[in-house]
């Protein structure tokens, strides 16, 4: 299967290319990113057969569908990484909370996140590839909290490989922090930058496109790619576990096959809505995916309104922080398919240009086949927390945000099933305010053992070593100081 790209094609770029060569080369003509020329499909017999299949085997067919140019034995290594998950055969575990209410628990990997899920095997195919050209690489990542401690995790000491990853000093909780700068491996490089995560994903978006960069790397014989979902890498994985949800479903009885689902997902950078998308579009009985936003909502205003519109707005720091995000990438790849290449490349040069876009009525009701989407506050998501672990269940911040779309967007009696994209550890002291309600935020370890005795829970033993390990990356830099940072590291 090959690639197409976003926003057209200009001179340098092929029109078509592999797999291999996406994800190797994220950086798409006029800046735009790679897509599937087209989708497998997948039908009602292909659902039936394989209800009980187990995660990674179920992993191993979707690629094979894809017909990436990965060698077999290079995928089976990769989706081998799956072991190192809570539980390698149920990798993804679908919990009931409600009659009519499911948790896709998407946090059981290394770093306690639902990136590890896309970025263990990723990471390592794209090691391999890089070794199999003999290539060196940089690989960028900018994170919001999860993305830079699943990457980190993910390349530590690969052959060929070397990470920078920029976060926003400040706007990630603190074990997401402790996950990224205590990290010692050689071949890794974190960055806190003063500003926000648009702010370092407009940076590395930047460094993708800078011929200048990219010439000072090839000075040092070092090539450029991403492990952000902006590289296709990663959001083939993600497609996964949303079919997997479903089969999940139909496994345990609670649904017939054929019967539509709701999916529901808490979203700032729009990767894990991408794939619930792609799943519907492959076949999977999803009735709509539902976008839940923080108060951040420029993804539910673009769902509701029709308009993509940061020109007023600064960030707002919330309590669900991976979500505190303006500019969200892979909407792109959505109008790409609703609307085509020469539309989306007016709409992104409209963002880059008046931080503004709007959709016409007929591509509103286009995106509203298959989007809907609700906002919500702080005070909410503290409440949400508070009802179901009294009821039994512990959920993230994140988590938290999806029940709004469960009481006000769920219009038809079908099941729905939220994606729970963090362990409640990542994010302690705002857990604790939520069960005390009170405004006193604790330090992440003192609200850590509180909770763990209170609800009578464990605290993961990573999560928990990390307070006695070293501070290995302590730089903080100003933006425009990055790229001169990143230079400074590959020429060590």
């Amino acid at each position: 299967m090959n690639f197409i790209q976003t926003r057209g094609n200009t001179e340098g770029f092929e029109e078509e290319v592999p797999f291999s060569h996406a994800i190797l080369n994220p950086s798409a003509s006029f800046g735009g990113l790679y897509v599937p020329k087209t989708l497998p499909k997948i039908d009602s017999a292909f659902i039936e057969e394989n209800k009980d299949i187990t995660y990674r085997d179920l992993a191993r067919k979707i690629l094979n569908m894809f017909e990436i140019d990965i060698d077999q034995k290079v995928i089976d290594e990769a989706l081998s990484l799956y072991e190192k998950f809570d539980d390698s055969v149920d990798t993804a575990p679908v919990v009931k909370i409600e009659d009519d209410l499911f948790v896709n628990e998407l946090y059981h990997g290394p770093t306690r996140a639902f990136k590890d899920m896309a970025l263990q095997p990723f990471g390592y195919i794209l090691s391999n590839l890089a070794q199999k050209i003999d290539k060196k690489y940089l690989i960028l990542a900018a994170t919001s909290g999860d993305t830079g401690p699943a990457t980190l995790e993910s390349f530590a000491n690969k052959a060929n490989i070397q990470v920078a990853c920029l976060y926003p000093q400040g706007g990630t909780s603190d074990v997401q922090r402790l996950q990224m700068v205590t990290e010692d491996a050689p071949n890794l490089k974190v960055i806190g930058i003063k500003g926000n995560f648009d702010d370092a994903q407009s940076a590395l978006k930047s460094l993708l496109a800078s011929d200048t960069f990219k010439a000072k790397l090839q000075e040092n014989h070092i090539s450029l790619s991403a492990a952000n979902s902006v590289n296709f890498g990663r959001i083939i994985f993600q497609i996964i576990y949303h079919i997997k949800s479903y089969f999940s479903l139909l496994s345990q009885g609670e649904i017939a096959l054929g019967e539509k689902i709701y999916i529901t997902v808490p979203s700032g950078n729009f990767g894990n809505a991408l794939g619930a998308y792609y799943a519907k579009k492959m076949g999977i009985p999803i009735e709509k995916i539902l976008i839940t936003s923080n108060a951040n909502n420029v993804l539910a205003d673009l769902v509701n309104k029709g308009e993509y519109d940061i020109r007023e707005r600064k960030l707002i720091l919330t309590n669900s922080p991976a979500m505190d995000i303006l500019k969200s990438s892979n909407v792109e790849r959505v109008l790409f398919d609703k609307f085509g290449a020469a539309r989306t490349k007016e709409m992104m040069d409209d963002l880059q240009k008046n931080n503004y876009y709007h959709l016409s009525k007929e591509e509103l009701n286009l995106l509203q086949e298959d989007f809907a989407a609700i906002d919500t506050d702080d005070s909410y998501g503290l409440s949400v927390i508070k009802k179901y672990a009294q009821k039994g269940y512990v959920m993230d911040p994140h988590t938290a945000t999806c029940l709004k779309a469960y009481e006000e967007l769920k219009n038809k009696d079908l099941k729905m099933v939220i994606c729970s994209t963090a362990e409640w550890t990542k994010f302690a002291p705002t857990m604790l305010m939520a069960l005390e309600e009170n405004d006193e935020k604790k330090s992440d370890l003192e609200a850590l053992k509180k909770i763990s005795k209170t609800l009578n829970i464990p605290i993961t033993p990573s999560v928990n070593a990390l307070f006695e390990k070293d501070i290995i990356h302590d730089k903080v830099v100003e933006k425009d100081a990055i790229e001169s940072e990143i230079l400074d590291f590959i020429q060590a």
